[in-house]
């Protein structure tokens, strides 16, 4: 199958590291270029030089239009969801090992179990196991988590994108990966139990607008529960971070085994569940996994609730450190796991900042050295401003917004300076003049 003749590869191997819109106006036509598809290729692999760097170094990689590349997953994503698959299916102590180890000493154990290394290319696989993608897309997901199975089938309706799937797995090296043109519910209905299914639902309506629900999403995944528990060990289902994931978990009733919040550079990218059979009779709450690149926190959902005990934990008299979670941290609400966990106190009931004593190490966001304290009255903001023309500023449950606030304060945007708006323990309204730790 040829995608892509000579005339245009070279034309972009020379030409990837110019700007794609000056490219459009001079390039000469030349007998035998595909114009379009160069000026496609081009932008994708700088796309992917940024957000997949394994495949951007991959030679003979063929890419999507622009708004493919632009909401594929990225490599960071990507071989999270090939995390969970290998650690789901390797060996009991791996397992358990998951829920006390650090997420690095288990993945370890993972690739041991499965023999994996971290090339885009081949691996060497000694599990004789089978996955199938129902949601194939461009392939990027699909592409890490063949890597941890002898048998990986990608289904997918499109047939231009099967044969981009079929190019680019061959290019990576993924022998084991078989791809499928067609109907991902109708392959489902007919195909033999696997171990791992994928499924990453589109979010699209059939008029094209965005949507986020889960019964309004392509496939429903809600509807397929029953057969998609018959047809795999475990099913890992991609949805919408704009989703309560509570609410999602109670929606699956009872079939969710983890919850998995995503987020990088401190953005929420993913909500994944993973799906599967009931071990026991009464239905367990699923373990709940923060993740923020490298900052990493799992908690049994059952033992936390939302937000701030009842009657709260009184502030340290010292507060000298603020920190703020991480983004994943903030969906999941797990607020009173971060005080225990850390040491902690909250701010507030509503206000998901927490005060200490002492410097905390590793907590799961970013940290401040509290220099002042203050209300909104004229004394204590000229104390607290003492001068300062420009700071960064935030605001957590606070009456003003962040751009409200700089406007009263009459403050430039950035330098060392970090101020943060919020309502403390008894309802006060205070303003926290910080600095990075």
């Amino acid at each position: 199958m040829t995608i892509m003749n000579d005339e245009t590869r070279e034309f972009v191997a020379m030409h990837r590291n110019e700007d794609v819109r000056e490219l459009a106006l001079k390039a000469k036509r030349v007998e035998g270029l595909d114009l379009p598809l160069a000026l496609d290729q081009i932008a994708g692999w700088q796309i992917a030089s940024k957000k997949l760097p394994q495949w951007a170094s991959c030679e003979g990689i063929v890419y999507p239009p622009h708004i493919s590349m632009e909401q594929c997953s990225s490599q960071f994503t990507a071989q999270y969801k090939s995390e969970i698959a290998q650690t789901l299916l390797a060996p009991a102590a791996t397992v358990r090992a998951r829920v006390s180890d650090s997420a690095e000493s288990v993945m370890q154990t993972a690739k041991s179990a499965f023999q994996l290394s971290d090339s885009p290319e081949s691996d060497t696989l000694v599990a004789k196991r089978a996955m199938v993608d129902l949601t194939g897309g461009f392939g990027v997901d699909f592409s890490y988590l063949a890597r941890g199975f002898s048998q990986a089938t990608y289904v997918e309706r499109q047939r231009h994108l099967c044969d981009l799937a079929e190019h680019n797995m061959a290019a990576l090296g993924l022998d084991q990966a078989r791809i499928v043109c067609g109907d991902g519910v109708e392959y489902l209905r007919q195909m033999g139990p696997v171990d791992f299914i994928y499924l990453d639902p589109a979010r699209r309506d059939e008029h094209g607008s965005r949507t986020y629900a889960i019964e309004d999403c392509t496939p429903n995944v809600l509807e397929l529960r029953d057969l998609l528990l018959v047809k795999s060990q475990y099913t890992l289902v991609k949805l919408s971070p704009m989703l309560d994931w509570r609410k999602a978990v109670a929606d699956f009733d009872g079939t969710v085994r983890e919850v998995h919040i995503v987020a990088t550079g401190n953005e929420c990218k993913e909500l994944l569940l993973v799906l599967g059979q009931q071990v026991h009779e009464e239905p367990s709450a699923p373990r709940v996994f923060c993740v923020n690149d490298n900052q990493r926190i799992d908690y049994d959902s059952a033992a936390y609730t939302q937000g701030l005990r009842i009657g709260g934990k009184p502030l340290p008299e010292a507060k000298n450190y603020l920190y703020e979670p991480n983004a994943s941290i903030m969906k999941a609400g797990c607020f009173d796991l971060v005080e225990e966990r850390f040491g902690v106190t909250q701010v507030g009931p509503s206000s998901h900042l927490f005060v200490s004593a002492t410097p905390v190490a590793d907590f799961p966001g970013r940290g401040f050295a509290i220099e002042s304290i203050g209300g909104m009255n004229k004394k204590d903001i000229k104390r607290l401003l003492n001068g300062t023309k420009q700071a960064n500023i935030a605001v957590r449950n606070f009456p003003l917004t962040a751009p409200q606030l700089r406007k009263k304060l009459k403050l430039a945007d950035g330098g060392p300076v970090y101020l943060f708006g919020t309502t403390m323990q008894g309802c006060d309204h205070v303003l926290l003049r910080t600095s990075k730790i």
